[in-house]
């Protein structure tokens, strides 16, 4: 029995290092990872107009079998220029936008459901880009933006327009494309 208690013991603690390691490893790999979707869409920095980043049967396309329904473009961000404004005119077409944190994980999405007249207004910015807006603000004609507070100065949108019909996809992407992505200077 002595042997087996050992052998036992033994097992156990390779098996308890053996997932501590593997936890380990899966928590480090987006901190690790060379090629992340910030490095994908760093080169769109400064860049006016959405990027479309998959389309079927593009060579460009980031996902090995993007959905044929639905157009996807991406803005990167720096508030350090000054905030980033993202305009869109919505239309029959579902539109969606996911802001990501440089890092990785969505801090704030938003459909086309909260236009205004047609037109979509998010401005993301730093909190005290928030409270110099705030104060610089007419107190009688308020902002009609979605203001947003980003957790960290770097960061990109991805966004996503539905095609009702394959046949409308090309109408997807020109949507897509037609978003645009300012960054506005400071005062």
């Amino acid at each position: 029995m002595r042997g087996f208690s050992r052998f036992l013991i033994a097992t156990l603690c390779g098996l308890v290092l053996a997932a501590g390691v593997h936890i380990v490893s899966i928590l480090a790999t987006p901190h690790l990872a060379e090629n992340d979707a910030f490095a994908k869409i760093g080169s769109l920095l400064g860049a006016e107009k959405a990027q479309i980043i998959s389309a079927p049967g593009a060579e460009n396309t980031w996902m090995p079998y993007p959905d044929p329904a639905v157009a996807v473009a991406a803005c990167a961000y720096d508030l350090r220029d000054g905030p980033m404004r993202v305009s869109a005119k919505t239309g029959a077409t579902m539109l969606s936008f996911s802001f990501h944190r440089e890092a990785g994980g969505v801090f704030f999405a938003v459909t086309d459901r909260a236009a205004v007249r047609g037109d979509l207004e998010i401005v993301a910015m730093t909190a005290r880009q928030l409270d110099e807006a705030r104060a610089a603000e007419d107190e009688n004609e308020p902002s009609r933006d979605v203001r947003i507070v980003a957790p960290e100065r770097e960061g990109f949108v991805i966004i996503r327009v539905a095609a009702p019909t394959a046949s409308q996809r090309p109408l997807a992407e020109e949507a897509a494309k037609a978003v645009s992505c300012a960054t506005e200077q400071q005062e």
